[in-house]
C-alpha cells in the first residue's frame, strides 16, 4: 500500500502530509494518538459539580464571546449538552482558540470543571472539533485523538480522516518484528504488528500503554545499539597511544602536590591510567561536583602524556575558565619545568603567532586555549591527549573536530554539572564515565538559607561582621533579560548601594563586557583579598578560586535554574572555614521557583540537585542550550521511562558482546532496521 492510495486523500492534503514528515503509511502509523476520549468518563453537563478530576464532556456550540479589555480579554464559550450549560475559558492565545468553535458544531472539551457565577466552567480545557455524536458511537472504549497543526487545519485533515486513513492501513499492511524474541519474551512486549493495533484502536489505557512502551523501547534499543557499536568501532579503528606514569608523573603525586587525594580522585585516577595503559583510545568523562578536584585528575593524566613525549590540548569554554585553568596549571607544574601556553580569541596577532609558533614546534607541551584551540591555524607536533571542561557547552562535533589535531589522541572531558544518570546515558553513553563524589579534606558544605527583603538588614549585619574579620563576600545579579545592557544595570544599581552601605569596605564590580584583562585584574585583586565585596553577573559562575570567600549573596534567586543556583554556591566554601549561601528572592514566587530555593536549603548533593533540575526543565534546557548529541527521542523520555532506558541499554551491551555485526539468524530483520539508523549517528560521532 502506498499513502496515495488512501481515500479521500486531495493533492491538499497529500501536501499537508508530506509538510508534516508524513511520506509513508508506516509514517502515519507512527502519528501516535495524543490522548484518548474514555467514553466510560464521558459526563453530562449536569452532572460536573461532582467531579474534581478532569472529565469529557461532548456539547454544541451555542455561543462566543470576547469579554475583557486591552491585554486582559478571554474568550467564553457556551457549551449546551441536553442536560446543562457549561462555559469554557481561555484567557492566553484566544485568538487561536476562538477559529476552533462554529456555532451549533459538536465538540468535545476535556478539563477540570468548576463553578463560576450561574455556570460550570472550564478554563483551557482541551477541544476536539467532532463532526457528528455518529463519530462518538464507534464500539471501542477508548477514541483516539490525534496530533493536529497548522497543515493539516488548512487542508481539513480531521480526527475522524485521520482514523479511518490508519484503520485502512492496518487492514492492508503486515509488520515484520525487528525485535528479537528474546527481548519480546523477556520484558513481554506485544509484537510490531499488535502494538500498532492495539495503540490505535485500544481497548484499555493499560493496553494502550503498554504498546507504547513498547516503541518507547525501540527508541532506547536503537539509539543504545548505535552507542555501544559506536564504542567498539573506536576500539577496533583507533589504537590508542600506550602512555604510562613516568618521573614527571611520580614528582608531582609524591613532592609537589601539597594535599592528599580523595577516594574519588585516586579512583579516576586509576580507571585512567587503566584506560591509558590499555593500547586503547581513552574516551572517558570525569563527572563531580564544583570543588571536587577534577583538575587535579586531569593535571595527573596530563603528566602521564608529557612523560611519554606528547603534547596536551586543555580547553575551557570561556576566556576567564581557560585563564583559572591556565594558572592553576602554572601553580603546580611550573616547578617541573613544564612549558605551557594560553591560546585565546582575544590575545594580540604577535603573541597569538608566538603561541601558535610554540605549539606546532613541539615546545608547548600543554596548550591552555578555548574554542580557538579548534581552529585550522592550531598545529601540534604531537598531540597525545585532549582535556575537555564543563563538556556540555561543546557539541559532539567540536569535540570530534579536536581529536583530529592528533594520531587518534585520548580524550579526557569533565563537567562540574552532575549529570543524571538517565541523561548520562544518552549524551555521554559513547564516553566511559568516572565520579568523583567526595570533596577534598578540610571543606565544609557551605550553609545555605532563603531571607526576604524585609530580612536584608539582617542579613547586611551578618556580612558586615564576617567581612570585619577578613572573610569575603560574592553578590550575583541574575541574567533579567538575554541582555548583557539589562544584566549590568541591575548589578551596576546593587553595586552602588552597597558601596553606600558599606563606606569602610572595598568593593569592586565585575560583569561580562568587560575585557579579558580587566576581568583579570578585577578577578585577581579579589583573589588576593585587596576586594573585600565582589558583585558580579553570573560569569563569576565558572570563575576563581578563592579560599577565603565565604559568603554568597545571590539577588534575584527565584531567576536561576537550579543547577547554575548549585553552580554559584560552589565558588565559596574552597577553604576551611564555614560558608554562608544567602538566597534573596523577589516576594512573588511561581511554584517552581519555591521548589528550587526549598531543594537548595535541603540539600548539597549536586546529583540530588541534577536529577531534580532534570524533572523540571527537561534534557535540553537542563544542559544550558540544545546540545548538538543529544538524541531527539519521539515518544520515549529519559527522565520519565528511565527503567526502560536501564533495559535498553543492557539488551543492547548483550548484543553487541555477543553478535557485534548482527550476522545471527535471529538479528536480520534488525540488522536491516538498524544499519541505516547507526550510519547517521556514526557518521555524527566521526566514525566512519
Amino acid at each position: 500500500m502506498k499513502l496515495i492510495d488512501l481515500h479521500n486523500l486531495s493533492q491538499k492534503r497529500l501536501k499537508a502530509l508530506h509538510q508534516s514528515g508524513v511520506h509513508s503509511p508506516l509514517d502515519l502509523l507512527y502519528l501516535f494518538p495524543r490522548r484518548y476520549i474514555d467514553k466510560s468518563n464521558i459526563q453530562p453537563i449536569r452532572n460536573l459539580h461532582r467531579f474534581s478530576e478532569p472529565v469529557t464532556i461532548l456539547g454544541k456550540v451555542k455561543s462566543k464571546n470576547v469579554a475583557g479589555y486591552k491585554n486582559k480579554r478571554r474568550l467564553e464559550v457556551i457549551i449546551q449538552d441536553n442536560t446543562g450549560v457549561c462555559k469554557a475559558v481561555f484567557f492566553k492565545g484566544w485568538r487561536y482558540f476562538i477559529n476552533l468553535f462554529e456555532e451549533d458544531s459538536w465538540v468535545s472539551l476535556y478539563g477540570t470543571a468548576k463553578k463560576y457565577g450561574k455556570y460550570m466552567s472550564m478554563a483551557h480545557p482541551e477541544v476536539e472539533q467532532i463532526e457528528s455524536l455518529d463519530e462518538m458511537k464507534i464500539p471501542d472504549t477508548l477514541i483516539p485523538i490525534y496530533p493536529s497543526n497548522k497543515h493539516f487545519s488548512k487542508a481539513y485533515i480531521s480526527n475522524k480522516i485521520i482514523t479511518g486513513w490508519i484503520q485502512d492501513i492496518l487492514k492492508s499492511v503486515q509488520f515484520d518484528d525487528f525485535l528479537p524474541n528474546d527481548i519480546l519474551s523477556e520484558n513481554q512486549f506485544p509484537t510490531r504488528e499488535k502494538a500498532f493495533h492495539v495503540i490505535h484502536q485500544p481497548k484499555t489505557r493499560q493496553e494502550a500503554n503498554r504498546a507504547l512502551e513498547r516503541f518507547k523501547f525501540e527508541e532506547f534499543f536503537l539509539f543504545e545499539l548505535s552507542m555501544m557499536k559506536i564504542k567498539r568501532q573506536r576500539i577496533e579503528r583507533a589504537p590508542g597511544i600506550r602512555l604510562k606514569p613516568g618521573e614527571l608523573t611520580k614528582k608531582f603525586f609524591n613532592e609537589i602536590l601539597p594535599f592528599e587525594l580523595t577516594n574519588g580522585q585516586r579512583n579516576s585516577l586509576s580507571d585512567i591510567k587503566k584506560d591509558l595503559l590499555s593500547g586503547n583510545q581513552m574516551n572517558r568523562l570525569i563527572q563531580g561536583d564544583v570543588g571536587a578536584g577534577k583538575t587535579v585528575v586531569a593535571i595527573g593524566s596530563i603528566l602521564m602524556a608529557i612523560d611519554n613525549g606528547y603534547q596536551t590540548a586543555f580547553m575551557a569554554p570561556t576566556e576567564i575558565l581557560a585563564e583559572q585553568h591556565y594558572y592553576t596549571i602554572k601553580e603546580y607544574l611550573e616547578p617541573l619545568g613544564i612549558n605551557f601556553r594560553l591560546l585565546t580569541g582575544s590575545q594580540s596577532t604577535s603573541l597569538r603567532n608566538d603561541v601558535l609558533s610554540d605549539i606546532a614546534g613541539g615546545n608547548c607541551e600543554i596548550a591552555v586555549g578555548t574554542h580557538a584551540i579548534f581552529q585550522e591555524k592550531v598545529q601540534f607536533n604531537n598531540l597525545g591527549l585532549v582535556v575537555i571542561d564543563e563538556q556540555h557547552r561543546f557539541g559532539v562535533k567540536q569535540r570530534n573536530e579536536i581529536l583530529q589535531k592528533g594520531d587518534h589522541p585520548h580524550l579526557l572531558v569533565m563537567s562540574a554539572t552532575p549529570i543524571p544518570r538517565s541523561l548520562a546515558m544518552t549524551i555521554y553513553s559513547d564516553l566511559d564515565i568516572s565520579v568523583i563524589k567526595d570533596l577534598p579534606a578540610g571543606r565544609k558544605h557551605a550553609k545555605t538559607a532563603v531571607r526576604s527583603d524585609a530580612e536584608r538588614e539582617a542579613v547586611y549585619s551578618f556580612v558586615n561582621k564576617q567581612v570585619e574579620t577578613g572573610d569575603q563576600v560574592y553578590v550575583i545579579f541574575p541574567l533579567i533579560e538575554e541582555s548583557e545592557a539589562m544584566d549590568l544595570k541591575d548589578a551596576t544599581m546593587g553595586y552602588e548601594k552597597l558601596k553606600k552601605r558599606f563606606p569602610s569596605f572595598s568593593i569592586d564590580l565585575l560583569h561580562g563586557q568587560m575585557d579579558s584583562g580587566e576581568k583579570e585584574s578585577k578577578m585577581r585583586k579579589f583573589a588576593e583579598g585587596e576586594t573585600q565585596i565582589l558583585v558580579s553577573t553570573t560569569v563569576i559562575e565558572v570563575g576563581v578560586d578563592v579560599p577565603n570567600a565565604t559568603i554568597m549573596m545571590i539577588e534575584h534567586a527565584e531567576r536561576f535554574g537550579l543547577s547554575q543556583l548549585h553552580q554559584l554556591r560552589g565558588r565559596i566554601g574552597r577553604g576551611e572555614k564555614q560558608s554562608y549561601c544567602i538566597l534573596l528572592p523577589d516576594q512573588k514566587l511561581t511554584e517552581s521557583a519555591k521548589f528550587r530555593l526549598k531543594k537548595m536549603v535541603e540539600t548539597t548533593d549536586g546529583f540530588e540537585i541534577a536529577e531534580a533540575d532534570l524533572k523540571l526543565r527537561g534534557p535540553g534546557d537542563f544542559l544550558g542550550t540544545k546540545q548538538s548529541g543529544l538524541p531527539e527521542f519521539k515518544y520515549a523520555d529519559i527522565v520519565e521511562d528511565r527503567m526502560l532506558l536501564e533495559s535498553a541499554k543492557n539488551s543492547a551491551r548483550d548484543i553487541i558482546q555477543t553478535d557485534p555485526d548482527l550476522r545471527s539468524s535471529n538479528h536480520q530483520k534488525l540488522r536491516k532496521v538498524f544499519k541505516p539508523y547507526y550510519k547517521e549517528r556514526a557518521e555524527f560521532f566521526g566514525i566512519g
